[in-house]
């Protein structure tokens, strides 16, 4: 495709930065929490809504994917024979909203203030969903069909696990093959500055029940006799790390790949401002693992942390018991070559060995994902840096990504296709958190950037 058609499509671009941004916002109000079974009505009316705006766009093939818990959206549109097939990937689920009173205007009415759109969902998946959809949309509009093939497939169910999708994966493999995967939901490492994420940590998700007595008791008339379940589980939590921050569970760090200079190289030439990322987070200071960066640790090394703890009294005013059982949530963040499995079985096998006399545990599996790290050897991440730089007018930059996106690995391995993942977020967009916002001048030159991307792989 020549210089003078992606001017038009460009054009198309800036002609309709509004439209596109009220059609992001229509889009938010819909209440998509997957984790919440209240909202599985919403969850239909959302996939539905995005295969209403794909199947205006002239696709070959637009359908609703059941799954036993939420649908996902497929579409494609193969109109370019002898071009590569570019699978793009993305969720319509959101996070919840709690709570609820830290937010500025209600989640699900999105506002616009300073350059940003906030609600939830804008940015954690549905705003780099819509960016390809509107990146499509304008090639369409001006051409009538795209310089690729494309296939889009958006699932419901990531922000839960994304338990259903190896499954509808292989159900469903001759639909998805592609020659490339573009994965849009990450961020960038700053403002302003093109970023290709080349690797993402994976997840390991438990619940850790201690049980002690058989009910609440009168901590006067039994206190000092048995174990009280939440100093019992307070206790094993404190021993998950040293005080250096290395986690102490025997095994852990068995496989995990070290870094080699060249990428620690790397990531040091990064314009990473430790103090301002510290400010942004509220915390008082930065603390990790000893012996490694900031941007190593929450980048390139495992984790192991308490995400929730429940157990005992914690209304108004005093009852004093000792309370029959606690709750904790633990999740470990994991890195090559580490397993969901074998790390859940590595901290079940320690909880049950440091647990004190007098109550019992049980280990409840949730969820998880593997980690992933790109062949960034390969031609088409040059090609992907084209188009970013094309877009943002700076150089793209290599980064890491501290969470997880459990498809990517499965869909790098069902495949074995390199994934692009071409975010367009910010590191302090508050993707889980109260305020979730998106840059609306990274949403409008991030239609732009996948513009690109097409045209580049036309090329290619």
């Amino acid at each position: 495709m020549t210089l003078v058609p992606m001017q038009d499509v460009l054009a198309f671009i800036d002609a309709h930065r509004q439209r596109f941004v009220d059609e992001l916002a229509e889009w938010t109000r819909i209440p998509a929490i997957s984790s919440d079974p209240a909202h599985a009505g919403d969850m239909v009316k959302n996939a539905e809504h995005l295969i209403g705006l794909v199947k205006k766009l002239g696709a070959t093939k637009t359908e609703l994917w059941p799954t036993p818990g939420h649908p996902a959206v497929f579409a494609e549109w193969m109109d370019a024979p002898g071009k590569p097939t570019l699978l793009i990937y993305g969720h319509h689920d959101v996070q919840p909203i709690d709570p609820l009173n830290e937010w500025i205007s209600p989640p699900f009415e999105p506002a616009v203030r300073d350059g940003r759109m906030w609600g939830r969902g804008v940015v954690d998946d549905k705003g780099q969903v819509l960016i390809h959809v509107k990146a499509i949309e304008s090639f369409i509009a001006t051409h009538k069909k795209l310089p690729i093939n494309v296939k889009l497939i958006v699932e419901g169910e990531e922000e839960i696990g994304s338990a259903n999708l190896d499954e509808l994966m292989r159900q469903k493999k001759k639909e998805l093959a592609a020659d490339f995967v573009c994965v849009s939901d990450t961020a960038m490492f700053g403002r302003g500055i093109p970023s290709l994420c080349v690797g993402l940590r994976g997840l390991m998700y438990i619940e850790v029940h201690v049980e002690g007595p058989a009910q609440d008791l009168h901590s006067g008339s039994f206190g000092g006799g048995i174990m009280n379940p939440v100093n019992a589980l307070a206790k094993m939590i404190a021993r998950l790390h040293d005080d250096e921050g290395k986690i102490t569970v025997p095994g852990f760090y068995d496989k995990v790949v070290a870094l080699t200079e060249p990428e620690r190289a790397e990531i040091k030439s990064l314009p990473f401002d430790e103090e301002e990322w510290r400010k942004s987070t509220g915390a008082p200071a930065v603390f990790g693992e000893k012996g490694y960066s900031t941007l190593e640790r929450v980048w390139t090394r495992p984790t192991l942390d308490c995400n929730g703890f429940s157990g005992g009294f914690s209304g108004e005013g005093s009852k004093t018991i000792i309370p029959a059982r606690a709750m904790a949530k633990i999740s470990c963040r994991l890195v090559p070559h580490q397993e969901p499995e074998e790390i859940a079985d590595l901290v079940t096998r320690y909880f049950e060995k440091i647990a004190p006399p007098g109550v019992k545990v049980r280990i409840v599996r949730l969820h998880g994902g593997r980690p992933y790290l790109a062949p960034t050897d390969h031609p088409v991440f040059e090609v992907a840096k084209r188009a970013f730089s094309k877009a943002f007018g700076k150089p793209t930059v290599f980064i890491r990504e501290g969470g997880s996106i459990p498809f990517v690995r499965t869909i790098a391995d069902v495949t074995g296709k390199p994934c692009l993942l071409m975010g367009f977020g910010q590191p302090d967009e508050n993707a889980h958190a109260p305020n979730e916002w998106i840059d609306l001048e990274n949403f409008h030159l991030g239609i732009k950037s996948a513009a690109h991307l097409y045209d580049e792989l036309a090329r290619l």
